[in-house]
C-alpha cells in the first residue's frame, strides 16, 4: 500500500508540473491565469470569455499607470456586458517590481502577455525559467537579439515541461480557414506553384490603423506605440500574423528548419507620419514624450510602421507587407489581400471597397470554362460545406466567390478565445503538435532577418 500511495503521489506531482504548478494540493485541474503588464488590449481580449478548467480568479502584476487602469476597465466591461457577461476577479499587484513579484509568489500557472514589446521576451524568458506556461501576444520577438533570447526561451520550455505560444488569431478568421481548405484540395487549387522575386507565388498584403474603435470605444494607444523600439518596426509586428499564415496555409503541419527553409531575399522599411493633433487624439497626451523625440522632425513623428519582405520559404517565393496608416476611412477598417497561386488556380482573399471592406474568398481557375475542373471543384464542394455547412460558390468574371453564412464570421474579438481554447487543450494533453515549436521559430526568424537586411540596404 504505502508502494501504491508513492506511485500517486508522484503522478500527482507530474501533472501540477505539467501546468508549471508546485503545489500538489491545489486543485489540479484549474489553470489558474496570471497577466502581466497589460500595456495592450489584447490582453484583456482573452478574458472576454470564460473558459472550462479556467480559475475565475486572475492575478495581475504591473506598474501603476494609465494602461494597466484601462486593462481593468475593459475587464470590467466584459464583467458587466448585458450579452454573456463575464465573472473574472481581478487580484491586482501595483509596483515597479511587478515581475519580481509575479515570479517569486507563483499565484498562477499561466501567464498571459500583451504589451510593450521592448521587455516582451525578457518577460517571457524569465516566465518560462521560474516554471510558467506562457501565452503571448505577437510579437514574441522584434529584433535579432529578441529571437536568439526566444530560442533559448523555447528550449527552457522543453527543460521546465511548459508550454510556450503564441496568439495566432488570424488563423480562425473564416476565409482564412476556407482558403487553406481549398489550398489542401489538390483537385480544386492543383499544387503549389514555385513564383519568382518579381512574381510570387504568395503574397500576403495588409493595412492597418493607429486610430480605431475597440468594444465600442475610440482605442487609446499608448504613447510608446508610436516607437519602434517598444513596439516593434512594422517588418516584425503584424506581419507576424501573416508569415504564420503563409506557413500554416501552405505547410500545413510541416516541420520548418528556419535555417535551411527560410532565404530572405529582399526587405524594406518607410514611415507612417503622425502629426501632433493625430496623436494627441490617439493617446490623450499633450505632447510628445522624450522617447519619441529622436523620431521627431518640424513637429511631425516618424513611425517605421511600414515594410515589405521577399523570400522563399521551402523554394517557394513569397512576398509579405504591411501599412499602417492613421485612421481608416468611415465605415471601413483594418484590410487584407491574399493570393496563393496553385496549377489548377489562385486562391484570392480581397477586402476592398467592392467587397466593402470585408474579407470575401475567391477561386480564380487557369481553365475557367474546363467542365472537367468545374465538376472536380462543386464536388469538393458538396465535401466542404458537409465540415461547414452553409458554404455554397458563385460565379463571377473571374471564377468563383466562397459565400460563407455571417454565422463564421465570428470577428477579430472573439478570435481570442479561439486561441485560448486551443491552448488550453494543448496544456491539457501537455504538449504542443510538434511541428508548433520549430515553425515559431522559423516564423519569428523571418520578420527578424528581415528587419535586419531592411537596415543593412537602407541608403
Amino acid at each position: 500500500m504505502k508502494k501504491n500511495n508513492l506511485i500517486i503521489n508522484g503522478l500527482t506531482i507530474m501533472v501540477f508540473a505539467m501546468f508549471g504548478c508546485s503545489n500538489p494540493n491545489q486543485k489540479k485541474e484549474e489553470v489558474r491565469l496570471i497577466t502581466l503588464n497589460p500595456g495592450h488590449f489584447h490582453a484583456a481580449l482573452v478574458q472576454k470569455s470564460m473558459y472550462e478548467g479556467v480559475s475565475p480568479e486572475v492575478y495581475v502584476y504591473a506598474p501603476e499607470g494609465d494602461e494597466l487602469d484601462a486593462h481593468l476597465r475593459l475587464i470590467e466591461k466584459y464583467n458587466t456586458s448585458e450579452e454573456e457577461p463575464t465573472s473574472w476577479k481581478e487580484n491586482v499587484y501595483k509596483g515597479a517590481d511587478f515581475l519580481q513579484k509575479m515570479l517569486s509568489e507563483k499565484k498562477g500557472n499561466l501567464v498571459v502577455l500583451a504589451g510593450n514589446n521592448k521587455e516582451k521576451t525578457n518577460y517571457i524568458a524569465q516566465s518560462v525559467q521560474a516554471g510558467f506556461n506562457v501565452l503571448a501576444d505577437k510579437p514574441m520577438a522584434i529584433d535579432a537579439k529578441g529571437f536568439d533570447l526566444l530560442k533559448s526561451a523555447f528550449e527552457d520550455a522543453k527543460k521546465k515541461n511548459v508550454l510556450l505560444y503564441d496568439i495566432m488569431t488570424e488563423r480562425y478568421e473564416i476565409t482564412n480557414t476556407l482558403q487553406k481548405e481549398l489550398f489542401m484540395m489538390s483537385d480544386v487549387f492543383g499544387e503549389l506553384e514555385k513564383g519568382s522575386k518579381d512574381n510570387p507565388a504568395i503574397i500576403k498584403e495588409s493595412v492597418h490603423h493607429f486610430f480605431k474603435n475597440v468594444s465600442g470605444a475610440p482605442l487609446i494607444r499608448p504613447a510608446w506605440y508610436y516607437d519602434v523600439d517598444q513596439l516593434g518596426n512594422g517588418l516584425v509586428d503584424v506581419t507576424t500574423h501573416l508569415v504564420d499564415l503563409i506557413q500554416w496555409t501552405c505547410f500545413p503541419e510541416q516541420v520548418l528548419s528556419y535555417q535551411k527553409d527560410i532565404k530572405m531575399n529582399e526587405a524594406k522599411r518607410w514611415a507612417t507620419l503622425i502629426t501632433p493633433s493625430q496623436f494627441k487624439k490617439s493617446t490623450n497626451k499633450d505632447s510628445y514624450p522624450e522617447f519619441l523625440k529622436k523620431d521627431v522632425k518640424d513637429s511631425i513623428l516618424s513611425v517605421y510602421s511600414n515594410g515589405e519582405m521577399n523570400y522563399t520559404i521551402k523554394g517557394v517565393s513569397a512576398k509579405v507587407s504591411v501599412i499602417w496608416n492613421y485612421q481608416a476611412p468611415e465605415g471601413t477598417g483594418d484590410t487584407h489581400f491574399s493570393e496563393i497561386r496553385g496549377t489548377k488556380a489562385s486562391l484570392k482573399i480581397k477586402q476592398g471597397k467592392e467587397q466593402g471592406f470585408k474579407p470575401v474568398l475567391y477561386i480564380e481557375p487557369k481553365q475557367k470554362d474546363n467542365m472537367d475542373y468545374k465538376k472536380s471543384l462543386f464536388d469538393g464542394f458538396v465535401k466542404l460545406a458537409k465540415k461547414y455547412p452553409g458554404v455554397e460558390l458563385k460565379e463571377t468574371s473571374n471564377g468563383y466567390e466562397v459565400i460563407i453564412p455571417e454565422s463564421y464570421k465570428l470577428g477579430h474579438e472573439a478570435h481570442f478565445a479561439e486561441v485560448t481554447k486551443k491552448f488550453l487543450s494543448y496544456l491539457k494533453d501537455g504538449k504542443l503538435p510538434e511541428w508548433e515549436v520549430p515553425n515559431m521559430i522559423a516564423k519569428y526568424y523571418t520578420t527578424t532577418s528581415a528587419l535586419e537586411l531592411a537596415k543593412t540596404t537602407e541608403n
